[in-house]
């Protein structure tokens, strides 16, 4: 009991990964003992190839029983929903072109998808991204840039962010402190930015600011390294980056969830006891652990857990560091909406459509 218990302290901090479209026994287990605040969605978790209704009610089901198992009828339900090639969900639900070709129409296209993710339950988007688009061969973000600008991409954030909040769906700027200069894809190793604080606040922390400044609640961490401002560890482990940089330079007091544990970049190095404790001392309060890059395994995931239940219980991790944490998540979570899967009309979805045709003609 004491051991459930414990690993469910973590459970306060962790977005996980769901193997199918229906709940393996692992996925069973992981709900019930580790009760995370939250769950991250993608294809895998969606029927294919099926009418709309058919897969719309299976992933209704889903959420239900991630409800029951998880015994929290409050969590956040969330996916990556960027538009172009970050889409997980089947047709219907629109594909509305990059962030990059949205450009004027950038907050009618977020109040749109606002609306579709209401009514597949979703309560948390992980966008905009607020990179800015500065290398053009840059293979991971590119045009999911709203620009090659730091006020191109300011403009486009402060924009889509706002529509998806008047359609009532949390948004998160990603990833911090910028990775749109990136020469490598940090789900497959890890990137190093040689660029130092002042550049930063020249360029990439300008569109986090814009978001900070209109009161985005979430920031996600960038698994890189910049070795002109903390030589060690990648900005999720980061506390010059996180706490300095972040939360003291830009001010912001909303929760930082680090990027997906499961990326190649920062996986072997959660491997290492004291690992999930240093990422909290840096000024990581949620971690999302997907499932969905290295395997579906749970292995990792508890490995992380009783790392995380080892390190409160020989002090290395401080337990008023974790509160707080939790006390960001529980505030944020207390004022996030719990929504009723429901089917949209065909002349919404219509609208739609024709607005993300729309997006790609007006440059």
């Amino acid at each position: 009991m004491q051991i459930s218990q414990d690993l469910q302290r973590f459970g306060n901090h962790l977005i996980l990964g769901i193997s199918g479209t229906t709940l393996s026994d692992d996925d069973k287990r992981a709900l019930s003992e580790l009760k995370p605040i939250g769950v991250i969605f993608f294809a895998k978790n969606f029927l294919d190839g099926v009418p709309y209704s058919a897969w719309l009610e299976s992933f209704k089901n889903l959420i239900d029983d991630i409800r029951q198992y998880s015994e929290r009828e409050f969590i956040f339900t969330t996916l990556d929903h960027e538009g172009g090639r970050v889409v997980r969900t089947p047709l219907p639900i629109t594909r509305f072109p990059h962030a990059y070709l949205l450009q004027s129409q950038a907050r009618a296209v977020a109040k749109a998808t606002a609306l579709e993710l209401k009514s597949l339950g979703i309560n948390l988007s992980w966008a905009p991204v607020a990179d800015i688009f500065s290398y053009p061969q840059n293979p991971i973000i590119g045009p999911r840039s709203f620009g090659t600008t730091p006020e191109t991409a300011s403009q486009g954030v402060r924009e889509y962010y706002q529509g998806l909040k008047e359609g009532g769906i949390l948004g998160c700027a990603k990833h911090f402190p910028g990775h749109g200069d990136t020469r490598q894809d940090s789900h497959l190793e890890l990137p190093i930015l040689n660029s130092n604080v002042e550049q930063l606040h020249q360029r990439e922390l300008i569109p986090f600011q814009t978001l900070i400044n209109e009161q985005i609640p979430l920031i996600m961490t960038a698994h890189i390294l910049f070795p002109r401002i903390d030589p060690a560890v990648p900005a999720t482990l980061s506390k010059v980056i996180l706490n300095q940089i972040l939360r003291k330079e830009l001010d912001f007091s909303g929760v930082v969830v680090s990027d997906d544990l499961d990326m190649k970049a920062v996986s072997d190095m959660f491997m290492q006891p004291g690992t999930i404790a240093r990422a909290f001392h840096a000024g990581c309060d949620l971690f999302i652990i997907s499932r969905n890059i290295n395997s579906s395994s749970l292995e990792r995931t508890y490995q992380i857990a009783n790392d995380f239940v080892s390190s409160l219980k020989n002090g290395s991790l401080d337990a008023q560091v974790v509160e707080q944490a939790k006390q960001r998540i529980d505030n944020l979570l207390a004022s996030t909406p719990q929504y009723l899967v429901s089917m949209l009309e065909q002349e919404t979805l219509v609208h739609h459509a024709q607005l993300a045709i729309s997006c790609t003609f007006h440059r």
